[in-house]
């Protein structure tokens, strides 16, 4: 208690330092224990289920021809059928599937919720469990036109009790009425599936086709087995080799050249365990300990630098009968005080800063910071307290008695300079990573789609009927606003279902394309995609024609002698060509990029024309602006009344697809600008010490004709020969990180040894200048006043 008192009443003492070795380890500790705390909510998703590890999600595996083989997640619905009835380990197998227009939802007094639905059959609680508040879930999940809600839906209705019973309609359904059949318990925020609604999917042939029993085709649905214990999953896989023989017509899938396999991936795995996130997870980590080590060894500097003050302190206590571990208990407690106050420290700047926070990580600061990972960020504490109290404590317990009557030299200089290296290092890592980031986002963000999204809008009117589509599209472009109107069935940077190419004459399909469906007549010039050969669709529509691109030209003719081109050649399509209708290549159009980079589908593309308006409205303005916007959402409201009318910026969806990229680069950028100040605080601080260590030698030589620029050689020549290595060490390990990052991306940004060393020269550049600040005073000062005591 008395060395705590000591310890309190010395927190503001002339020469400690201990508001800078507060605000570094606090502002470090922030950072550092947020990121962790990122890193353990990703890796514990979905294990708040019962029985986790005999739970599956089944994927397809398939591979057309020589193309490379992909990975769905999305299954036929009758899969899970299948493995209840015909794979003996299961114990439950169930499938859900999302509705086109599930966001919103009305009741019958016209109130519009938000929702994020799904449609599952009557087994799924038995593979995902939760609490329920009201109703069995088998019950309700096997009745037709019935769902389960949500405690927190069930909250705005007006309370479980309330809820249970009243009618509602999904947007774009009206007349589809379903009833509240009961209330679960709310899914917490770590697990890969979303979802406060689920529609029975005895209610699917209301809203789509009823694929639910279908085993080639519509896949949209995801399926999720659970096994018995101990399950062996090498007799597991040759069950499905059965039930696929059984189920399947293997001879004709591979007479058409598929290769189609099925895969159990285990829960942990969906999220936790994927490439991309574990990748994260590694990287925010590391991020996490170079912040941490920064800080760390920035108190333990400072804490350093004031041995020579404060060694006739603790030579008096051992005069008095201090021992050893009474001055190593004593910095323990000091350490102890200076992480409870950089703890507070930290807190008062999460909270401050928790919508940036939200914005960097994409997660909110009470989810992140949950019961569970609080545990580990308290045995992080614990790890800083350690190594920052026992080094220091260990150098001040070894200060000798004599040190009370006669100056105390040592100053642990190596100390100081072994420390400035590491946090040299740490500083040179993060500019160079952050260089890295900054080049390829920037390189993602503005290489050539193929298309201009520039000025358009879209609106998804999913649930609309044609003719209401169709007034919506002419009263739309009759807008002052609006400089042109069409439409499509997908959005470019989404993605593409995709089909299968054949011959007439040949049924064996020969490759797998990604199929764009429906775009209206003037799709093409809105989206400035160049045609390099033939036409565009006829004016009004032609269903028999096809429009493909560039590179789907150029891989059908290594399987047919097309001499002449593919203009007015006809194939078969699949899905589309069902009824043995043949379609007709009108035209070709330029390559364009479907999805986006590190998320690219690179599959050949084809486009039919909209006989129809399709689902995405899509809107080119003079001048797109929140007003020309507005008046778009006003009229479309008017003209759709029971329609959710929101409109997105095309270009600004697009970006949104590099959402993770800017999120790591901003998280670098923060952490790599508090790195250096930290680290400048340390060099600051060191050189300092060096200027009241070497007054006398300075004056000295300035006494012997030294000029300033010689003085501030002496200070800078000292700092460049640990600055400079281990900038070379902080940059190579950098490298070795932004490569394994740029893994994830095909295309690449070219990052020259050049910019490289640049790169560490700004930041040697940095160092020097805030040396040479630093020791101008003493370059300045009169040598009489340094040298007047001898």
């Amino acid at each position: 208690m008395e060395n705590l008192l000591i310890i309190f009443r010395s927190l503001f003492k002339k020469g400690r330092n201990n508001l800078i070795k507060i605000l570094s380890l606090g502002v470090g500790l922030a950072v550092g224990l947020v990121l962790i705390a990122k890193v353990y909510f990703d890796q514990s998703f979905d294990n708040f289920f019962p029985e986790t590890d005999q739970v599956y999600q089944v994927q397809m595996n398939f591979k057309m021809g020589d193309a490379d083989p992909s990975e769905s997640n999305h299954t036929s619905g009758g899969l899970a059928i299948g493995f209840r009835e015909d794979i003996l380990e299961t114990m439950s197998a169930s499938r859900f599937t999302v509705l086109n227009n599930g966001e919103h939802f009305y009741t019958t007094d016209g109130e519009k919720y938000r929702s994020d639905i799904i449609m599952a059959d009557s087994c799924w609680f038995d593979i995902f469990p939760r609490k329920m508040l009201v109703g069995n879930p088998r019950e309700v999940l096997a009745r037709p036109m019935y769902v389960l809600i949500s405690d927190e839906i069930a909250e705005r209705l007006g309370g479980a009790s309330v809820a249970v019973g009243q009618t509602i309609w999904i947007d774009g359904n009206k007349g589809k009425n379903l009833t509240i059949g009961g209330v679960f318990e709310r899914l917490p925020y770590n697990t890969h599936l979303r979802y406060d609604m689920i529609i029975s999917m005895e209610s699917i042939s209301k809203f789509m086709w009823d694929g639910t029993e279908n085993w080639l085709g519509n896949e949209r649905y995801t399926t999720y087995v659970k096994l018995r214990p101990g399950t062996s999953m090498e007799r597991v896989e040759e069950e499905i080799d059965d039930m696929k023989n059984k189920r399947l017509p293997m001879e004709e899938i591979k007479k058409v050249g598929l290769e189609l396999n099925y895969l159990l991936v285990p829960l942990h795995d969906i999220y936790s365990g994927s490439k991309e996130v574990k990748q994260m997870s590694w990287l925010l980590g590391l991020l996490a300990f170079a912040l941490l080590a920064t800080a760390i060894l920035n108190y333990v500097l400072i804490v350093i630098s004031s041995l020579v003050s404060r060694s006739k302190e603790m030579a008096v206590h051992k005069c008095y009968g201090a021992s050893e571990p009474n001055i190593l208990k004593r910095m323990l407690v000091e350490t102890c005080v200076d992480l409870f106050a950089s703890l507070l420290l930290a807190a008062v700047l999460i909270f401050v800063f928790q919508g940036n926070i939200k914005s960097l990580l994409n997660q909110e600061i009470s989810v992140l910071f949950n019961a569970q990972s609080l545990w580990v960020l308290a045995g992080v504490c614990v790890v800083v307290f350690l190594v920052s109290g026992l080094l220091p404590g260990y150098l001040f317990s070894r200060i000798p008695v004599a040190a009370a009557f006669r100056n105390y030299s040592e100053n642990r200089r190596f100390w100081k300079l072994g420390l400035l290296f590491v946090e040299f290092i740490a500083a040179g890592f993060f500019a160079v990573l952050l260089l890295v980031i900054v080049r390829q986002y920037n390189f993602m963000v503005n290489d050539d789609t193929g298309y201009n999204a520039d000025q358009i809008a879209y609106c998804e009117l999913s649930g609309v009927n044609r003719e209401l589509r169709q007034k919506a599209l002419d009263e739309v472009g009759r807008l002052a606003e609006v400089a042109e109107v069409s439409s499509a069935s997908s959005l470019l940077f989404y993605g593409a279902s995709g089909n299968n190419i054949a011959l007439p004459d040949n049924d064996t399909d020969m490759f797998n394309v990604a199929d764009l469906y429906f775009v209206g007549n003037n799709y093409f010039d809105m989206m400035q995609i160049p045609i390099i050969e033939g036409r565009l669709f006829r004016e009004h529509g032609a269903a028999n024609e096809v429009m493909v691109s560039r590179s789907f030209a150029n891989k059908i003719l290594a399987y047919v002698d097309w001499t002449d081109g593919v203009i007015g050649k006809e194939i078969l399509i699949s899905e589309h060509s069902e009824e043995g209708g043949t379609f007709t290549i009108c035209g070709v159009y330029e390559n364009i990029r479907i999805g986006a980079i590190g998320m690219e589908d690179t599959r050949p593309s084809i486009m039919f024309s909209a006989t129809t308006p399709a689902n995405y409205m899509q809107i080119k303005f003079h001048q797109l602006t929140a007003e020309s916007m507005k008046a778009v959402e006003d009229l479309l409201v008017r003209l759709l009344p029971d329609k959710d009318i929101q409109l997105y910026s095309y270009e600004a969806e697009l970006l949104n697809r590099y959402s993770d990229s800017k999120r790591f680069r901003d998280q670098v950028l923060i952490g790599g600008l508090i790195t250096l100040i930290i680290c400048l605080i340390g060099l600051l601080g060191y050189t300092s010490d060096e200027m009241n260590r070497r007054r006398k030698e300075t004056a000295i030589r300035k006494v012997n004709g030294a000029t300033i620029m010689d003085i501030l050689r002496l200070f800078v020549t000292d700092i460049s020969r640990i600055a400079l290595p281990a900038l070379i060490i902080g940059g190579m390990g950098a490298a070795l990180v932004a490569s394994r990052w740029m893994q994830q991306f095909p295309q690449k940004a070219d990052v020259s040894i050049l910019t490289y060393l640049c790169c560490g020269v700004v930041v040697f550049l940095i160092i020097l200048c805030a040396v040479a600040i630093k020791s101008f005073k003493a370059a300045v000062d009169n040598p009489a006043e340094s040298v007047k005591s001898e």
